[in-house]
């Protein structure tokens, strides 16, 4: 069968690992970073031009399976993955890992967006911010001069940014020993993040810290075919029946 991931995440990159020797894998990435990791089988880059223009490539290329391997926040490719899935009648399938639940001793305070985070913060006596949201999401905290920001992302963000501020550029796996150090260090007093599930590395020394975590919650997704692991993914790919070009 021919599948077309639309990736970017390490579940996306593991499920295609997981079924390109049996399938015809096609990975979309959204093109936001220059040297991406790049999955096992064929590999595209960049938008399909919305709902219509995702919907002519499943045509066209004669796409079996749709597999949103997206970021838990890329909710608009979310979107228009569930219209163009059922404007062509191909199968939609979802992997998404888990989002975080709290534990005994963390202080998580829960907001719907990331200008909701801002403006708790803007209200807030937080001093010392450590920001995991992503580079795209650094300008909605610009104007909130009383606070300096640590801003860690793979590539710098673009201005406007806080006007006290640092980058830390990096990328993971992170470990708790490191996120530790990088707390106390930097002597952080809120911990900024969305609920993207995966390493707790930053939770789990937030916690032992005693630092608040202000939790970017999850958009909702559709009601559609949804499994947490690559496993799960190849197995249900595995349960379709087969095709013929």
């Amino acid at each position: 069968m021919r599948v077309l991931v639309l990736g970017g995440t390490t579940e996306a990159r593991e499920l295609a690992g997981l079924i390109a020797a049996e399938h015809q894998v096609i990975t979309s990435l959204a093109g936001r970073t220059s040297a991406p990791r790049l999955p096992a089988g064929e590999t595209r880059i960049g938008g399909f031009g919305g709902v219509a223009g995702l919907a002519g490539y499943l045509t066209r290329e004669r796409v079996d399976v749709l597999v949103d391997a997206t970021h838990p926040f890329a909710a608009t490719m979310s979107r228009h993955a569930v219209a163009a899935a059922r404007a062509v009648d191909v199968p939609l399938l979802v992997l998404r890992r888990p989002g975080w639940t709290a534990a005994p001793g963390d202080e998580w305070h829960h907001v719907a967006s990331v200008d909701d985070a801002a403006e708790f913060l803007r209200a807030s006596s937080a001093a010392r911010v450590f920001l995991t949201t992503g580079r795209q999401t650094v300008q909605a905290f610009a104007g909130l001069d009383h606070c300096w920001f640590l801003a860690r992302s793979v590539e710098p963000p673009a201005p406007p940014v806080p006007r006290r501020f640092e980058v830390l550029l990096d990328r993971g796996p992170f470990t708790v020993d490191g996120e530790r150090a990088l707390l106390a260090g930097h002597r952080i007093d809120v911990l900024v993040t969305k609920d993207s599930g995966g390493s707790d590395a930053k939770l789990v020394a937030a916690r032992e810290l005693g630092v608040p975590v202000l939790m970017i919650d999850r958009p909702a997704g559709a009601a559609v075919p949804t499994v947490p692991t690559a496993d799960a993914a190849a197995a249900w790919i595995g349960r379709l029946p087969p095709v013929s070009h």
